[in-house]
């Protein structure tokens, strides 16, 4: 009863850690139509704030995965919230400081989402035991991330208002929540007693021989490190380039419709919402479908609405809500029918990470540690991907062509699912 109790505890922290990684991590999309505005950057230049954030992984991945070995998840999991909390002032601060700052900020905060991460992920799937429970377990907890990512949206939506005015003293409100969301999390985690999963014991080595494998011996794990990297195409980049694509002037080098930024900022808060309820489903089923079937359909339902979006006409539109936030009531706008295809995209996204990164790790046994700190290293890959997609836009001058690079990582995401996955490395010891 009370190891019982004392494990929800510790997921019921994970989940709480998994919220507030997606409201900080999903500050960077609307903060890039800032930062076009305010610094006068290119749309590749624009989306520094993710590349800041993700390449952060690239550096910190490993440590962090090391981190948890010498101290365990709750230490990590604090030390981390310190440094978002010096990322989010900095970020604050580049308002009045420049554009070279506003990066630090970003790749500061990069650090804390990373650690974070490899404190979140591994930790659920084993107190989940693994398999489709530790899958469903991931699923539950990106309930909570969507949720604190559609908040982000929302907020961001209302707070810039006019994209062709907007500052980064504009989004002083959001910073300061996500400050406080850091301060409330540190005292709340000091306080809470988490039983680490499993404890970390000093392996009493009879021989000084070099291992003879690791976690990049297994096949499905190094093709699965390369789909979490893919994988930041098809969660990142439909809200970031609908909303840079809603929202730019039509006279523009990568012209746009020039919408109104409130209403397109709800749009991307709609994309997480879609997430939500596909997570939310992905936890009430997850228990009872295979992590492989689950991730071979929505990636394939993926490749099929990215191809809708690129190429189905633009005069056709479709009438779709926001949230008039001053009003508290609903307004109404026409967007063209590929906008459409591509939220509902966040759909097929919302069960993507959990389930790549359970597929990735099934069967490592006792390479599962090192390999979460390797997996969290490719979210650079968030950063890289929706850099390419802005690189395609400019080079392209379009905006619907550049979704040609979320098509072709779902395919890559899909074929990872059906064959990629299984583990054809069953001889190596994994005790």
């Amino acid at each position: 009863m009370s190891n019982k109790t004392k494990q929800w505890g510790a997921i019921a922290v994970m989940i709480a850690l998994f919220a507030m990684i997606a409201f900080v991590t999903n500050l960077c999309s609307p903060m890039a139509v800032i930062v076009k505005n305010q610094f006068g950057a290119s749309n590749f230049a624009a989306q520094v704030g993710n590349y800041g954030n993700f390449m952060a992984y690239l550096l910190m991945g490993v440590p962090s995965g090391m981190l948890i070995k010498k101290i365990g998840y709750k230490k990590t999991a604090l030390l981390a919230l310190i440094v978002g909390i010096v990322g989010i002032l900095v970020q604050w601060l580049s308002g009045s400081m420049g554009f070279v700052v506003y990066l630090i900020g970003a790749f500061i905060s990069g650090f804390c989402m990373c650690m974070l991460n490899t404190v979140v992920n591994p930790m659920l799937n084993l107190l989940g035991g693994g398999g489709n429970t530790g899958n469903q377990l991931i699923q539950i907890g990106g309930v909570f991330n969507s949720t604190a990512a559609v908040a982000v949206y929302i907020i961001m939506g209302a707070l810039i208002g006019d994209a062709a005015k907007a500052q980064i003293s504009d989004a002083t409100p959001a910073l300061m929540i996500a400050l406080a969301i850091f301060v409330v999390a540190f005292i709340v985690i000091l306080f809470t007693k988490i039983e680490e999963p499993q404890k970390i014991e000093e392996e009493k080595s009879v021989s000084a021989e070099k291992p003879k494998h690791s976690a990049f011996s297994f096949r499905h794990f190094k093709l699965g490190i390369i789909a979490i990297a893919f994988y930041g195409a098809v969660e990142v980049g439909p809200p970031t380039y609908i909303l840079q694509y809603l929202t730019a002037a039509t006279n523009a080098e990568v012209p746009g419709l020039a919408m109104d930024a409130g209403y397109c900022g709800t749009l991307g808060a709609i994309y997480f919402l879609l997430m939500l309820v596909g997570r939310f489903v992905g936890g009430v089923v997850g228990g009872k479908i295979s992590t492989k079937a689950m991730i071979s359909s929505v990636s394939g339902v993926a490749v099929v609405l990215l191809g809708l979006g690129i190429f189905l006409p633009t005069d056709i539109t479709v009438s779709i809500p926001g949230v008039d936030y001053t009003a508290l009531s609903l307004v109404w706008g026409n967007v063209p029918v590929g906008i459409l295809m591509f939220l509902l995209v966040g759909l097929c996204a919302s069960v993507m990470w959990g389930g790549i990164f359970n597929l990735a790790t099934e069967g490592l046994g006792k390479y599962t540690a090192v390999a979460s700190g390797v997996f969290m290293t490719m979210v650079c890959g968030f950063a890289i991907m929706v850099g390419i997609q802005g690189l395609v836009a400019d080079l392209t001058h379009s905006y619907l062509l550049s979704f040609l690079v979320p098509l072709a990582c779902a395919a890559y995401i899909l074929y990872f699912a059906l064959i990629g996955s299984k583990n054809v490395n069953t001889d190596i010891p994994v005790e």
